[in-house]
This record gives C-alpha cells, structure tokens and sequence, in this order.
C-alpha cells in the first residue's frame, strides 16, 4: 500500500462489462491516458460471470494502453442481485496505492487534470448529485435511522435541481477515496456494508437503483472520514436540464459524465473520445484492434 499522504499515488477504475460498457470503458481509459500522469495506474472491472463474453479487442485496448482488466464476483452479494452495485463491488477488491477513484464508464476526461485536483487526504472526494428526483428529504430519517446515525448538519444545493440547499446527496459517478483504514474499516468495506443495511430496509422505496448514492455520505461519516466537495468542473454532468446543450465554453471542464451518446454527441465531443482512442491505440473504433490484423 502506498503512503496515506501521497495524493500523486492513484488508481482510477471503471466498470468493463459487455455489451456497452465495454466500448465505453476504452474511450474512458484513453481520455485517462490521454489526461493524467503516466504513474496513474487505471483497472477495468468486469464480473466474473461476464469476462468470456468480452471482445477481444476490449482486452487488447487496455493491455495497449498499459492497464488491466480484473474480475470480481457478484455471487450472493446482494439479495437479489443488484447490477447497479457493481461500483461498491468493485471498489471493495484490493488495490495497491494509496488512492482509488472509481470513475462510471460513461464518463470521458477532456482536460489535463492531476490527482492533486481531486484527491485529499482523509478525504472522500465527490460531487453533489445533479438532482433528487426519487425522493424527498424525509428519506433520510428512515437511512440514518436504520444506521442509528444522526443526519449530517451540513446542507448544500444539488448540482442542477435544488430548491435551496439539501441534507448531503453526492453523485456515485466519480468517487475518490483513501485505501487505508482511518480506524473504523476500510471505506469501500464500510460502504458496500452501508448499502447492505439500507438495502434491508423493506419501507425504503427506491433503494434501487439509488442505493449507491444515497449510503455514499453515511458510509463517508461511518469511515470516520469527511467529503471533499468537488467543484462541477470536476464533474460534470451531462442531460437533464442541460439536455441538448454544449459545453458552457467559459468554464474550465476537466470531466464530463455524458451517461449516453446522444448527449456525448450534443457536447460535440463524440469526436474526441474517437481521437484519444486512435492516439492511444492507433484505431478510433475499438473492435478494429482485432478485426483488422
């Protein structure tokens, strides 16, 4: 494990699993490449059950571009399954650095960025959600109470809908954390038994698919670690309100999570994800890497 203090010491990982998200994770590892220091280390997850259907050329991306893909499994680890958990799964495996960030695959890097703009010691480094569209703010009486927490004081508004500031909701879409043990559990074991807890309460609608979200800032307190609130240039999240619309072009935006490729085409940055893979691997398409050798 790398030093606790060292910000520069990352891995970021990501979801590698077919059929969609498998093209995607490729684009998301060249902007990675593309954007970030060499000494950045970057992991695709793919669950076990799925591996043998990945394309060849997804495998063939990452080995070009000096990363892995590993494998973990969902047997029994919610009930029922839950697919949407596959991030809390993931951040539970092992890794050797000293900061993780788990990143969605429908998420694309566009500017130089360091680990140092978005890592902080002691830190779980996220955005605010850009909305709360499922639920009111009664919900959380019902999760910190099954927890046996109190509710966190701290009131801050959503990313795009609020009606003034909130109890803390976060986006699980770009989530940095430390790997060690702040003395109350690792985060990621913390987290995934947040969700488990949550996950149980049977009067609680909506859990899913909301689950990661809404236990990410009780298993934040319950790690005995604090947020870290990253600025939306951090974070940017595409559709909803913003549906259609390009990039404001006054605003310095390092990460955007386009979540489909109609808005990743309405940014104009569909081009871009093409150009980075073709830097990167010498291909704009990725299943081209096995099908034309």
């Amino acid at each position: 494990m790398g030093d606790a203090s060292d910000t520069s010491d990352l891995t970021i990982f990501y979801i590698v699993e077919p059929p969609e998200y498998e093209i995607m994770a490729c684009n998301l590892l060249a902007s990675i490449r593309t954007h970030f220091p060499a000494t950045v280390k970057a992991v695709g997850y793919c669950p076990e059950h799925r591996y043998h259907e990945l394309h060849p050329a997804v495998l063939r991306a990452h080995d070009m571009m000096g990363a892995e893909v590993r494998t973990f499994s969902t047997k029994d680890r919610f009930n029922p399954a839950y697919p949407h958990g596959n991030k809390i799964l993931a951040a539970v495996e092992k890794r050797d650095t000293a900061f993780s960030m788990f990143v969605d695959s429908d998420v694309l890097f566009i500017r130089d960025n360091t680990p140092d703009n978005i890592v902080q010691s002691g830190r779980v480094s996220c955005s605010m959600a850009a909305s709360m569209l499922w639920g009111d703010q009664s919900v959380w009486d019902v999760i910190y109470g099954a927890l046996d927490m109190p509710i966190p004081p701290e009131r801050y508004p959503l990313m795009r809908r609020s009606k003034g500031a909130v109890i803390p909701y976060f986006s699980a879409g770009l989530v940095a954390f430390p790997e060690r043990d702040a003395g109350r559990g690792r985060f990621a074991d913390v987290w995934y038994d947040t969700a488990r807890i949550v996950d149980g309460i049977d009067t609680l609608e909506k859990r899913r698919p909301y689950l990661d979200q809404m236990t990410l800032p009780a298993a934040i307190r319950r790690a005995g670690l604090d947020w870290n609130i990253l600025p939306e240039e951090q974070h940017f999240i595409l559709g909803g309100k913003l549906r259609g619309e390009p990039l404001p072009p006054d605003r310095n935006i390092f990460t955007i999570h386009y979540r489909n490729t109609q808005n990743l085409k309405d940014s104009g940055h569909q081009s871009t994800a093409r150009n980075y893979l073709k830097a990167q691997t010498g291909e704009k398409y990725v299943r081209r890497l096995v099908e034309t050798e």
